[in-house]
């Protein structure tokens, strides 16, 4: 009995082990490992430094593991110190993937999917979860069109696009497709993102998935374990010297207005007799800019039980413009929640609210933008370009006058786009917020029955108000009347989805089949009041206003659901066959009653050809597997209502002498009218080479989009001019190739590089019938789509220089307006005249706004405590119309120009260089009609982000358990041929975001700044 008491004392004898876990190949440590003492729940994990300390029995076990390394058990034997080594176990290099309703492991995925977790986009310190992604996913373009703050970027997959229907992709958060984009989710709250790009990974998203599918999952915790960390950084955003507009300065302008009035041999007023009293004069351009701070701050907890794990994550996020008087701010916060209620059962809950305050100034568009209906007129970064630097924005007691002119000299007096800036607000406030539950129950193992509840609700209060002493055109000079434009839009979106996942495996095969259904259902109103005429600025209450404009004054209600069934199967034999088969079947209140539900297959198969006995002797190859697949998905992204004849109540009727009100239709309906349809092929290849040092994928792609939404016109006769109908295809091909790679492991250095590019095309096949092209506008420039061209090209005549003498004159084609010293174009028709308008005039195709291919390459370094990344993305072949040269080219002399007018032609002894003629004649051609001079090669590459960081030592029995200081440096170099301030630029003159049918205009869009910030992570 003494005997037995004494083993059970010693057995039960607790100690303190501790020690340190790195890998075996490069010594370096290991963060992360979970140690955990066998049969019992008592565990921890290593900190960033591999340290690890744990009470256990002198007798115990303890198990080490981590993703991607062969775990290790083993004994204690009464030491209070194990120091270890993981070793890389290819088995687990297959790393878990998110795709559509559920996870696969990377060696049994089938489809075209690029998964990107946090530990990858941790390092950029960014305010959008899209500017982390930039440079790192083959194949997807992601364009940061303008520097305003709080503004989502661009993002196409594979290059698709549509006509009506628009081109971004569908995003999907936590299983709960959303309405819009991401742009207000707190980066630090995601886990991992995956882009579905091929129809097979698609397919389950039907008619929604034709643009792409990007997976969100968001942090959740994790059970047996306490962390508490806080992440913050600062910094100061400015705007680089290089793209600003390179217009003429206060001594360079008066000259250009003293030769302008010799060459019409007027007299030359006395303010331009001297130009040089006007040294460098006034930069209106750089009064409008403003070096900007920056901050984020960030605390996760997570936390877990045996049965339970929580996480949660709370954001605040300020961001000062680069422009005076624009800012964003961001209040987050995100509860993720998970409980096992017995062992079979599992619930889950989430709820995300997010409250931000965006106010951006009337910036992007022409000088004459004045498309208030879009909720933002622009223009005021165009008119400081192009405002006299010879007159002062600014008094010499600091205030600002209210207009800026020179009596008598001036063509005419304009408004102070310094003080509008300032004024003039556009305020709006989102309130949004996320939530799910579920309800998981597997009676036996590998069943498993789901169902989720998911909401999202969201309310935005947009406010203009223009006082009368602000304007943003030449045409409406202060004091005005005072404008405001209030907008409030609400909806709130449920989805109830139910699955059935069950997963066997039996001899050498393993099958996993997913049945599933769901309902989704959205309700939104938005309303608009057009007030004017306030009597005091100051007071800015609706009631105020003596007057509100019904013609733009509004109130809608819209309403869609969708049911759905789908269904997956994935089968393998002996996991080197693979083969997945879907369906997904949606009916939508959308598309018209006989066109209601669609049907969106897809196959796909996979060989691991790695695992055949003919490579046994191929050591090089660690890992091989080709992919292919098919497959149908759609587009829905056509409005609400556009299937029905629509009624307008707003109309009048005269009966004798008596007005009525009255309603009418005014759109034809179409009980056919249905979703784009996109068929895809893809084939792929996955390769790991030289011990998975090397990571290869290649993909090329081939989808062709039919049944496009398209205006049909139809005869005059009918009382109407178009209605909306599915006709006309589009056809996308391209390459993938990216390139991941572990160049140097050593256990004091380690570099990983990726590098990755795309080649991605698209081709009009057909337009509706009798539609031989599709004329787009922006501004008075045009952009044409026509049967075999890519979409929206760019339209107008060639440029070929100016007409230097009279002799070139007389031998040459020629406008009806064209003199000796004008613009000279091609005559493409060869009618032997120049002609602007019409089908048959002498436009052509002049430029390109898509690229040849898009690339990114990411570098990984670290150095003991040391770390770095450089993150670099570009596109080559792209082209830019530099719009806002209408203006700053503008020959008459209204306003300022481009230092290189300078060189314009004035005379035949003095014929300038060749691009811009003279200011006496016909200076229209070269404002208003689109040419070649406008076109620029917009190919760049941009140094996204440069980051520096340094993790201290901390001590195993520290509460601290990881401390990183670092310095990032964002937008940090661009290198492009084009001069313009931002190569990614693409708006309208309107200062709205671009239809993918006229991409790539440059109207003087707001600036993007280069930041600087200095970062701390502490982790606890």
């Amino acid at each position: 009995m003494a005997i037995f008491c004494g083993f059970t004392a010693h057995a039960q004898q607790r100690i303190t082990v501790s020690g340190t876990v790195t890998d075996a190949e490069t010594g370096q440590p290991l963060p992360g490992v979970t140690v955990v003492e066998q049969g019992t729940t008592n565990g921890t994990s290593a900190d960033f430094d591999g340290n690890y300390s744990i009470d256990v029995a002198s007798d115990a076990v303890l198990t080490f593991s981590s993703v991607g390394y062969a775990a290790q058990n083993i004994p204690v034997n009464g030491r209070s110190q194990i120091n270890l080594s993981l070793s890389v176990d290819s088995q687990q290099l297959d790393e878990v993937v998110i795709v559509g309703y559920g996870t696969q492991t990377s060696r049994k995925v089938t489809g075209a999917v690029q998964q990107i977790d946090s530990e990858q986009l941790a390092d950029i310190p960014v305010p959008q979860v899209t500017q982390k992604l930039q440079g790192r996913l083959v194949g997807v373009q992601i364009n940061q069109t303008t520097g305003k703050p709080g503004q989502g970027l661009q993002v196409r997959v594979r290059g698709q696009a549509s006509i009506l229907a628009g081109s971004d992709p569908l995003y999907v958060v936590d299983g709960f497709p959303i309405v819009g984009d991401i742009s207000t989710i707190n980066p630090d709250e995601i886990e991992s993102i995956s882009v579905l790009k091929d129809a097979a990974s698609t397919s389950l998203y039907g008619s929604r998935a034709a643009n792409g599918v990007v997976l969100i999952t968001t942090k959740g915790g994790k059970k047996e374990s306490n962390n508490l960390s806080f992440n913050y950084y600062g910094g100061v955003q400015v705007v680089p010297q290089k793209g600003r507009p390179d217009m003429m300065n206060g001594t360079e302008f008066a000259q250009f207005k003293k030769e302008s009035f010799e060459d019409l041999g007027q007299p030359v007023p006395e303010a331009f007799q001297n130009p040089e009293q006007y040294g460098e004069g006034y930069d209106w351009y750089d009064a409008m800019l403003q070096t900007a701070p920056i901050q984020s701050y960030n605390l996760n907890w997570t936390a877990g039980g045996e049965k339970s794990s929580v996480a949660v994550v709370a954001g605040f996020f300020n961001q000062d413009g680069v422009m005076i008087n624009s800012n964003f701010k961001r209040y987050s916060l995100r509860a993720n929640s998970s409980f096992d209620l017995g062992d079979k059962v599992k619930l889950g809950f989430s709820v995300a609210p997010t409250y931000s305050i965006n106010n951006v100034p009337s910036s992007d568009g022409a000088f004459y933008a004045t498309n208030v209906d879009a909720g933002i007129p622009g223009g005021l970064i165009n008119n400081s370009l192009l405002a006299w630097p010879i007159i002062p924005f600014q008094n010499e007691d600091g205030t600002y006058p209210l207009t800026a002119w020179i009596p008598g000299v001036s063509a005419f007096p304009a408004p102070n786009w310094i003080r509008s800036a300032n004024e003039i607000t556009n305020e709006t406030k989102q309130t949004r917020i996320l939530g799910n539950l579920s309800l998981q129950y597997e009676p036996i193992k590998g069943l498993q029955f789901k169902t989720t509840l998911n909401g999202d609700l969201g309310n935005t209060s947009f406010l203009n108000f223009s006082p009368s002493t602000a304007s943003t055109t030449f045409a409406s000079l202060p004091p005005v009347l005072a404008t405001s434009i209030r907008r409030e839009n609400r909806y709130i979106t449920w989805l109830n989805e139910n699955t059935i996942n069950y997963s066997t495996s039996f001899g050498d095969h393993s099958l996993e089949v997913l049945l599933g259904a769901s309902y989704q259902k959205f309700e939104g109103d938005n309303s608009q009041l057009y007030l004017s005429d306030f009597p005091d600025d100051r007071v800015r209450t609706i009631q105020s206003a003596l007057n509100i404009d019904r013609s733009r004054s509004f109130n809608n209600i819209n309403e869609w659901s969708l049911t759905s069934y789908f269904s997956r199967v994935n089968y393998d034999y002996k996991g080197k066959y693979l083969a997945t088969l879907s369906l997904r079947r949606d009916g939508s209140s959308r598309f018209g009653s006989n066109n209601r539900w669609g049907n969106f297959p897809s196959a796909s198969v996979g060989w691991v050809f790695s695992d055949e006995s003919f490579l046994e002797g191929a050591d090089f190859i660690s890992f091989g597997k080709l992919r292919a697949s098919y497959g149908v998905i759609g587009n829905n992204n056509i409005g609400n209502y556009t299937q029905y004849a629509l009624v307008d109540n707003s109309l009048n009727a005269v009966f004798g002498n008596t007005i009525a009100s009255g309603a009418a239709v005014t759109t034809l309906g179409n009980s056919d009218l249905g979703w784009e349809r996109t068929k895809q092929l893809d084939i792929g290849l996955d390769l790991r080479l030289f011990d998975d040092r090397v990571e290869f994928i290649y993909d090329y792609y081939k989808k062709n989009t039919t049944d496009l939404l398209f205006n049909v016109a139809v005869p005059q006769e009918s009382g109407f001019t178009n209605f909306n109908d599915n006709i006309g295809e589009i056809k996308f091909w391209g390459h993938e190739f990216a390139v991941i790679s572990r160049n140097i492991s050593k256990p004091d250095f380690t570099w990983t590089s990726n590098f990755n590019i795309s080649f991605n095309r698209n081709e009009v096949v057909a337009l509706a019938d009798g539609v031989d092209r599709l004329y787009t506008n922006s501004g008075p420039y045009t952009s044409v789509t026509m049967p075999g061209k890519p979409l929206g090209q760019f339209w107008g005549l060639i440029h070929d220089g100016v007409y230097a003498n009279q002799a070139e004159f007389d031998n040459s084609p020629k406008a009806a307006e064209s003199q000796v010293g004008t613009v000279k174009f091609t005559d493409v028709n060869g009618d032997g005249q120049i002609t602007y308008g019409g089908d048959n005039d002498d436009r052509t195709v002049i430029g390109n706004p898509f690229p040849d291919y898009i690339f990114g390459f990411t570098n990984d370094f670290k150095y003991k405590n040391w770390d770095a990344s450089i993150v670099i993305s570009g596109s080559v072949g792209n082209d830019i119309a530099v719009a806002s040269d209408q203006g700053t080219t503008n020959l008459d002399g209204v306003f300022n120009v481009l230092k290189e007018v300078e060189n314009r032609w004035r005379s035949e002894e003095n014929p300038g260089n060749g691009k811009y003629g003279k200011t006496t004649a016909a200076t229209f051609m070269e404002r208003d009609w689109f040419s070649t001079r406008f076109i620029q090669d917009g190919s760049y590459l941009t140094v996204r982000n440069i980051t520096v960081g340094y993790s201290f030592p901390m001590r195993s029995e520290s509460l601290l358990k990881r401390a990183r200081l670092y310095g990032s440096v964002q937008q940090a170099f661009v290198f492009t041929s084009y001069k313009g301030a931002n190569p990614e630029v693409s708006g309208t003159s309107g200062g709205t975001q671009a239809s993918t049918l006229a991409l790539g205009y440059d109207w003087a869009s707001y600036p993007v700044p280069r930041t600087f910030t200095l970062g701390i992570n502490l982790s606890f």
